[in-house]
């Protein structure tokens, strides 16, 4: 059985978080900054600008025209001077990250649950 750090959630909690697919179609390190990557997303109805810290694990470069699902319902947070419009949702054991993908292409803004 896997061991929570966090306190359990109802299905309610989890249903208030809205995921879709977003197709990354910019990416660029946060100026002055080793962790940080500063991402364009295309949701289909809207674009966003999304801050992640994952610089050390993937080159901009990786993830330009790529499909990756995001919270898009998080309030938005200035990181380091950036706005951050939402969360790309990713795997860490502590020393990699892996993002998470659909195994087949989706149209952007697809809704994820």
């Amino acid at each position: 059985m896997v061991k929570l750090n966090k306190p359990m959630i109802t299905f309610e909690d989890f249903e208030k978080l809205q995921i879709r697919i977003g197709l990354i179609v910019e990416a660029e390190k946060v100026e002055g900054t080793d962790k940080l990557l500063k991402l364009q997303v295309d949701f289909k109805d809207e674009k966003r600008q999304i801050v992640s810290g994952i610089a050390q694990f993937y080159k901009p470069k990786q993830l330009v025209g790529k499909e990756f699902p995001f919270v898009v319902n998080l309030e938005p947070r200035i990181i380091r001077g950036v706005e951050s419009q939402g969360m790309i949702l990713a795997i860490s054991n502590g020393e990699k990250v892996v993002l998470l993908k659909p195994q087949k292409k989706v149209p952007p803004g697809s809704s994820v649950g």
